[in-house]
C-alpha cells in the first residue's frame, strides 16, 4: 500500500508558491455545531513580513458580517511538475480601513497583487469591498515527495 508522502516547504519554496498573490480558500470559524464559513478568495502576499492581504466583498445578505471577526484559516495550493504544493495560514483578520498610509501594513498592501475576479451578479462598482490583512499565527507549507 502506498501512502501519501510529503515534506515541509522551505521558506524560499513557500514564498515562490505564494508569489505576490493568487487564489485560495478563506475559512471562518463558526459555532461548534456548524461547518466553517469557507469562501474562495483572491489574495496578495508580502514576503517581507509574511502577511496576506484580502479585498473582501460584502454584498447584501452575505454571512461575512457575522463571521469576519472570527479566527480564520487560509489555504492555497498548486500542482507543479514536481508534484503538489500547499500553504496553510491561521490567525485573525485585521481591517485596514483605519491604518495610517505610512504604516507597514499599508506599505505591504501596495506591494502585493490581488487578482481581480468578477463573480458577482451586480456590477463591481455596486459591491462594497473592505481590505484586510492576515498576519498569521501559524504558517506552514508542504510539498509531495516523489515515490
Amino acid at each position: 500500500m502506498t501512502g501519501l508522502r510529503w515534506t515541509n516547504l522551505t521558506e524560499a519554496e513557500r514564498n515562490d508558491l505564494l508569489g505576490t498573490g493568487g487564489t485560495g480558500v478563506l475559512s471562518f470559524s463558526t459555532e461548534s455545531d456548524e461547518p466553517p464559513a469557507s469562501i474562495p478568495v483572491s489574495y496578495g502576499y508580502y514576503d517581507a513580513d509574511a502577511a496576506f492581504y484580502f479585498r473582501l466583498s460584502f454584498p447584501p445578505g452575505t454571512r461575512k458580517d457575522d463571521v469576519i471577526a472570527n479566527p480564520v484559516s487560509f489555504v492555497t495550493y498548486a500542482e507543479t511538475d514536481d508534484g503538489w504544493r500547499s500553504v496553510v495560514a491561521t490567525g485573525t483578520l485585521e481591517e485596514l480601513a483605519d491604518a495610517h498610509p505610512d504604516s507597514v501594513v499599508v506599505q505591504g498592501m501596495w506591494a502585493v497583487r490581488i487578482p481581480t475576479v468578477d463573480i458577482f451578479e451586480r456590477p463591481r462598482d455596486e459591491i462594497e469591498f473592505h481590505d484586510f490583512r492576515l498576519d498569521p499565527d501559524t504558517l506552514t507549507g508542504r510539498k509531495s515527495v516523489p515515490e
